[in-house]
């Protein structure tokens, strides 16, 4: 079998990576080898956090919501509960910008899902 030497393809493929480490500290942007544990982590973590970033945007939504509601005599579940029951569909992010940025509106919005709340205790 003949030797592979793999030449030119083998000098881009370690200037990729060492790009891709262009900054680290130390030998991990210049030890081909390091630098290439070093991206392969770099890049792994990157990926999760891509997605652990929309869970914790949720999180902190529905933290401020709930405490735009406990200001009006509601919990977080109620709150969405008599949202629902009313027929209202606006989703957390722009329910947590408005308890941030308008609490008038975002007291509408309670008082509709209360209204809604208590129309189906009665009922």
């Amino acid at each position: 079998m003949a030797r592979v030497k793999r030449g030119s393809k083998r000098a881009q493929k370690r200037r990729k990576i060492l790009k891709l480490a262009k900054g680290y500290y130390g030998n991990k942007s210049k030890n081909h080898r390091i630098a290439k544990q070093a991206v392969d982590r770099a890049l792994s973590t990157a990926y999760r956090d891509r997605r652990q970033r929309k869970r914790q945007m949720r999180s902190l939504w529905i933290v401020r919501i709930n405490a735009g509601a406990r200001l009006h005599g509601l919990s977080y579940s109620r709150l969405m509960d008599g949202l629902n029951k009313a027929g209202v569909e606006v989703n957390r992010k722009m329910l947590a910008d408005l308890a941030v940025r308008e609490p008038q509106g975002f007291a509408e919005f309670t008082a509709i899902a209360q209204k809604a709340l208590d129309s189906a205790a009665e009922a």
